[in-house]
């Protein structure tokens, strides 16, 4: 091992290894805001969001790909929470988490929308990464 010490890369997402931009940070936010797409078209809409938006920016801002990335992976992951909690209905603890689930995917999501807005790369918690 030598002496230096590692410096850390900046955040993936940044153009310029500097903080990312006001239009990165802005892409960013929208990207974690278009999970409200769930409340129009439910189960779906929370997905295709996030994913429509991620595949605009993704190539040309680095940041919105980062963010998009954990976007979608953390809706992927509430979809299947979602999913598991409504088949746990039938043994009446889904009629509980049902809501939990909601609650912790709008908390999250305005988190993320508030640190994407700072230029703070989020990292949900309970996300199953599928995209890398």
């Amino acid at each position: 091992m030598s002496d230096q010490e590692t410096i850390p890369t900046p955040i993936e997402g940044t153009s310029g290894g500097g903080s990312p931009s006001q239009q990165e940070k802005q892409w960013a936010m929208f990207t974690h805001l278009a999970a409200f797409a769930g409340v129009v078209v439910p189960y779906v809409g929370n997905v295709v969001g996030p994913l429509v938006m991620w595949l605009i920016k993704k190539d040309q801002m680095p940041f919105v790909d980062d963010q998009g990335k954990e976007a979608v992976n953390f809706q992927i992951s509430m979809v299947i929470y979602g999913v598991a909690a409504l088949a746990l209905c039938l043994v009446l603890i889904g009629f509980f988490l049902l809501p939990v689930v909601a609650i912790i995917d709008i908390v999250f999501v305005i988190i993320a929308t508030i640190k994407a807005s700072e230029g703070e790369a989020y990292r949900y918690p309970l996300t199953i990464r599928l995209i890398k």
